[in-house]
């Protein structure tokens, strides 16, 4: 299947490493120009060589904090630079800490805000004027499984990333006479670093391929390959959705 892609210009948040870094590579199979950004200059080159294998693959990169007004202000400068304009904006970041509510002090929330909203806000304020100009775009937004069943222990991820829901459903109803879709995924347990870590704290979390119904974790790869497809020609009349990539996990209708 053409996906309709090829030399689209595609961001992709926190793409070092992780779920990010998974979509950047698929985006690239399909031949979109991407650039990565993380925090860490030596996994973002590491990175970047890899996806430039890929069929000599057009990537850049550029070092920033999602949660950061002036690094945001940066990438986006990059980007315009770079690439002249961005088509696919894939928002996502790394979680905030574990633990519950009494744990948690106002700094505490402060520092998830910025990291889970603010940081989607002012990308997606970034790249707009651009797509509503050439009246084609497409916003993804990656959150978590938690916005539609809370996680144990992940208090502000289950609060904080639930409001990104409710601004991508408002903004697909904003945006969508422009041709600018806007959509949520939402990863379940998945291979990645994060979820070593999450275990780590909380070693019940070892049982959790017994609570989903495919009976196992998922691939980053299974998860971008999701995240592509919003992200192509194909899926021109999807916007407003928020999709579970977890196996069956959520139990909600």
């Amino acid at each position: 299947m053409d996906l309709g892609i090829k030399n689209k210009k595609a961001l992709i948040m926190a793409s070092s490493k992780g779920l990010g870094k998974s979509v950047a590579l698929e985006l690239a199979k399909e031949g979109a120009v991407v650039m990565i950004c993380g925090r860490t200059e030596a996994d973002l080159i590491e990175t970047a060589n890899e996806i430039s294998q890929i069929n000599n693959a057009k990537v850049h990169y550029v070092v920033g904090d999602v949660a950061s007004g002036s690094d945001r202000h940066k990438i986006l400068t990059q980007a315009k630079s770079k690439m002249g304009t961005v088509d696919i904006l894939v928002t996502n970041s790394g979680g905030p800490p574990f633990g519950n509510f009494e744990q948690h002090n106002e700094q505490d929330w402060e520092n998830a805000y910025r990291l889970l909203l603010e940081s989607v806000v002012g990308m997606i304020k970034g790249v707009l004027p651009d797509m509503k100009k050439n009246k084609w775009g497409r916003i993804i937004s990656i959150t978590s499984q938690a916005v539609k069943q809370p996680v144990e222990g992940l208090i502000l991820s289950n609060s904080i990333r639930a409001s990104v829901v409710g601004l991508v459903k408002t903004l697909s109803n904003e945006l969508g006479a422009y041709n600018i879709t806007v959509n949520n995924v939402m990863p379940g347990y998945t291979q990645t670093k994060r979820l070593e870590n999450l275990i780590a704290k909380n070693p019940n979390l070892l049982k959790i391929a017994e609570e989903i119904p495919l009976g196992r974790i998922g691939k980053p790869e299974e998860f971008a390959a999701a995240v592509v497809f919003l992200a192509s020609e194909r899926a021109s009349y999807i916007t407003g959705v928020s999709l579970p990539i977890d196996g069956g996990w959520i139990k909600g209708i």
